[in-house]
């Protein structure tokens, strides 16, 4: 939308201190430890939909987090903050249960009510609200930040524009969709779905004669085990597909969680961008395995239905990659398949297509348009991203873009994990007030990554290790 000349000039808008553009969890962690800030800075944040939902066509009956409880918004910052999930259960009278439950994973739906709690109370956050364009205006030395407010039915009500030293983007991720899939569920006409709308498909996809599920992650993992756990037995028409090796189970050993911890998101940071590049993809099965529950209970669940003899009507293919995929007569899909270790190709007809194949970081080229040739970018053309998650501007911008859950390439795989939320919300905080209103733990992990410690205050844990100068 092209920016109005009737928004609110500079001299009539009261600068702010952070605008915040998106709130997903990783925000509203940070509007929720920004709220309970000793000397209080002044934020506002941004998102058009019309109210907090967290990923509504996945709170699937029964589906868990992949991360502990205290994993919520912001106890692993300051545990005292009203905005604990412990705080949320203590005002519905549901602390005894929680305590006798002994759940250390909540349900996806608890944490979703959590955050809603949370959302309807912090003064700051404004639902329906379009962002339209961000501009650097060098006369102020502040951001503005353009916006279209929406009514009920999502039309344009009312432009506004507003002012500040610095942004955080919290825009967050989207359905990915892969291209030889992309024409059949852009058109609609045959249910190909993103595993983001399951449950608003879910009954018609119950409906369908075979279902074909695409995907080996977590997600692709619990809507198999709610499809066949919907189908009768011996008439489950299931096809689960996998493009790794395995349907493998997530790294959920103690040491390897360390891997989302602060002290390895630093060690990522201070490694060469080629170095990071080749890490990424063989980390996989630190966050995109299955937990061993969902695993446990596919396997009973399979097993539960050959008790009277036969197999279930299911077939489960690891290594399988979709060359292409098309409409056959009016309402089935034709899968053209291909094996990657037999080298061998096949095609698979079936009625409905589910995909569980991920998402990915939402493009920042164009909500910062604007900015482009002030942004500083690696070898890859991606933003580079500093140690307190500031884009690299050039000197002429002196406010700050800090960046939510766009950094994986620069801060490794715990980027999207909500266990690193507070941390990082924490660290922004405190680079931004130049303070430390939430004093942070120097050490974070048994493991030490790497021979050179970081450059961090953190105190050197192998004292008879030399490092040596490197021979040329």
């Amino acid at each position: 939308m092209t920016a109005r000349t009737d928004r609110p000039t500079p001299q009539t808008d009261q600068p702010h201190d952070l605008v915040g553009i998106g709130i997903g969890p990783f925000n509203l962690s940070l509007a929720a430890l920004a709220h309970g800030l000793t000397h209080p800075i002044t934020a506002t944040f941004y998102d058009q939909r019309p109210a907090f939902h967290w990923h509504p066509g996945l709170l699937i009956d029964g589906a868990s987090l992949q991360v502990p409880f205290l994993a919520d918004l912001v106890t692993l910052a300051d545990p005292t903050s009203p905005w604990t999930l412990l705080n949320y259960l203590r005002t519905r009278d549901r602390l005894f249960p929680f305590y006798f439950a002994e759940r250390f994973h909540i349900q996806r739906a608890e944490y979703d009510a959590y955050c809603r709690w949370v959302s309807e109370q912090l003064p700051a956050l404004h639902f329906s609200h379009q962002i339209d364009a961000i501009r650097w205006n060098p006369r102020h030395n502040l951001f503005e930040v353009d916006f279209t407010q929406l009514d009920t039915h999502g039309e344009a009500e009312a432009l506004g524009r507003a002012h500040t030293r610095h942004i955080a983007l919290g825009i967050g991720t989207e359905p990915h969709i892969p291209e030889p899939l992309k024409p059949l569920a852009d058109a609609g006409t045959v249910p190909v779905i993103h595993s983001a709308d399951y449950l608003h498909h879910r009954q018609q996809l119950l409906a369908a004669e075979h279902i074909t599920v695409i995907g080996s992650g977590q997600s692709g993992a619990e809507i198999f085990l709610d499809l066949l756990r919907a189908r009768p037995t011996g008439y489950e028409k299931l096809h689960w597909l996998a493009r790794t090796p395995a349907f493998a189970p997530m790294e959920y050993s103690k040491l390897g969680l360390e891997h989302f911890t602060p002290d390895y998101t630093r060690y990522f940071h201070a490694l060469p961008e080629p170095v990071r590049d080749q890490l990424v993809p063989h980390q996989w099965q630190l966050h995109k395995g299955i937990d061993h529950d969902t695993i446990t209970a596919i396997h009973d669940e399979l097993y539960r239905r050959t008790l009277h003899g036969g197999w279930p009507d299911a077939t489960l293919t690891p290594g399988v990659t979709v060359r292409t995929a098309g409409r056959l007569a009016t309402n089935r899909v034709e899968l053209h398949l291909e094996h990657t270790q037999q080298a061998t190709r096949s095609r698979l007809t079936t009625d409905a297509v589910v995909l569980a194949t991920g998402y990915r970081e939402r493009p920042l080229d164009q909500i910062l348009g604007s900015l482009d040739t002030h942004l500083r970018r690696d070898t890859a053309g991606r933003p580079r991203i500093d140690a307190h998650y500031r884009l690299d501007l050039d000197p002429t911008i002196t406010g700050n873009i800090y960046v939510q859950n766009a950094e994986r390439h620069t801060h490794g795989v715990g980027a999207p994990d909500l266990g690193l939320a507070a941390w990082r919300s924490a660290t922004i905080l405190n680079h931004l007030t130049g303070t430390t209103p939430y004093p942070l733990p120097q050490r974070t992990a048994f493991t030490t990554f790497g021979l050179t410690p970081q450059t961090t205050g953190i105190p050197t844990q192998t004292p008879n290790l030399v490092p040596l100068t490197p021979s040329h």
